[in-house]
């Protein structure tokens, strides 16, 4: 495929994206199409970048030139950028990189602007205990190493900030005593196979899951044996993930409003060999899927998506301060409903991939005062030298996608 091919592509992408329909989505119906299947992976690569691109520049270009030659100049800046990205100076990507409502909800540090630029990394999550054989079978692979734990910084009394995770190899000469002990199994794609076609994937070997969200399954602790609720579980991501911690032992619970989306969770269940889990519609009232007691809730709530910002730049200039405030009340309402069906001692774990101040610290702080039943549950307190009850991860820190997680525990 020519330059001017995959441009004439992106063109018509971003001429049906909307914020009804967002360019994700868009993107993702328009490469499988029949009429497209003939298209080389590296030619949809070229597409899905190209219209990356462009949102991710967008307040850079000017609009009354052709769609054509907006890709152009947004692809020779994002050239220069990761040519050198101290080119663009901080103050512009204050200004131009996101929308200026998000300043009010947020610090905005430079390297956070600017890793908002970067193209993301492929994320992978192997079965427990198989890291080291499907990097050396799918190729292409680096482990996550995570940071000496004298290096994290206490923000808060409650709110830690993880450094910057090392990309490196083990062989590094790190000793792994030293290294933070989170039981990762997190793998840095780097190839350009198409993952869902390889017998690994097809073998259920691996999830496909970012870094951040990784970490939220590790958070809760969940044990084999336990009982388990995802209550806002999507697709399942991180229901898999739960199960996989347990060891297939114990049930994990799975619910959403979407019947479209527990249907996919079966499907993926299926693959990876998951057995421990039901799933359940829950619309978020107050009548709950079960009068199951639960060892452990997750509300892996629905949010306003900053912390995706550079995997989905086109959600910048939709996401309004509206819909922060709508989904904040939502989250609070979900958290709210969820906690009576903990058990006594019984782990409750809030998570967003959002960094706003309304639907992290405001949630966080609104549901504790609205239940003294419950106390500020630390997080990774074996791994953590000064644990707290809630954790902000940045997207420049781990090379991954911003997360909130809070924690709490009912009082026996």
């Amino acid at each position: 495929m020519s330059d001017s091919s995959a441009l004439n592509h992106a063109a018509r992408i971003v001429a049906l994206a909307s914020r009804e329909q967002p360019a994700d989505a868009v993107l993702r119906d328009y490469l499988v199409d029949p009429t497209r299947t003939r298209m080389a992976p590296a030619e949809k690569r070229a597409v899905v970048r190209a219209v990356f691109t462009y949102f991710r520049w967008l307040q850079w270009l000017e609009p009354r030139d052709s769609l054509q030659k907006q890709f152009s100049h947004a692809l020779a800046l994002q050239q220069r950028f990761d040519g050198n990205p101290l080119a663009i100076k901080a103050e512009a990507l204050a200004v131009h990189a996101v929308p200026p409502w998000l300043r009010d909800e947020m610090e905005l540090p430079a390297d956070f602007l600017r890793q908002l630029q970067r193209d993301p990394v492929v994320w992978l999550r192997a079965r427990p205990g198989t890291a080291e054989k499907l990097a050396a079978t799918l190729g292409d692979c680096v482990p996550a190493i995570l940071p000496q734990p004298s290096t994290l910084n206490p923000l808060s009394s409650v709110a830690l900030s993880l450094p910057a995770v090392s990309m490196s190899n083990p062989s590094n000469g790190a000793k792994e005593d030293q290294l933070l002990s989170i039981p990762l199994t997190a793998l840095r794609y780097t190839g350009e196979k198409d993952l869902f076609r390889t017998p690994e994937f097809q073998a259920g070997a691996f999830e496909i899951q970012d870094l951040a969200s990784q970490f939220v399954g590790h958070a809760g602790a969940p044990q084999p044996g336990e009982t388990w609720w995802d209550a806002c579980a999507g697709a399942g991501g991180k229901t898999l993930h739960l199960a996989d911690l347990m060891q297939n032992k114990g049930l994990v619970w799975a619910s959403d409003r979407s019947a479209r989306r527990l249907a996919a969770l079966k499907q993926r269940t299926a693959r990876a060999k998951i057995f421990n889990y039901r799933t359940a519609p829950w619309d978020g009232s107050a009548r709950l899927p079960t009068k199951t007691k639960f060892d452990g809730i997750l509300v892996d709530a629905p949010c306003s998506g900053v912390g995706t910002w550079q995997r989905n730049p086109h959600a910048r200039w939709t996401t309004t301060p509206t819909d922060v405030s709508e989904l904040a009340a939502i989250q609070l309402q979900l958290l709210n409903h969820a906690a009576p069906a903990l058990k006594p001692g019984g782990r409750l774990i809030y998570s967003v991939c959002t960094l706003t101040r309304s639907e992290t610290t405001a949630v966080a702080k609104a549901f504790a005062a609205a239940h003294p039943e419950l106390e500020p549950h630390p997080l990774f307190s074996a791994q953590l030298p000064a644990p707290g009850s809630q954790l902000t991860i940045l997207p420049h820190e781990i090379n991954a996608n911003g997360m909130f997680i809070a924690g709490w525990k009912r009082r026996t």
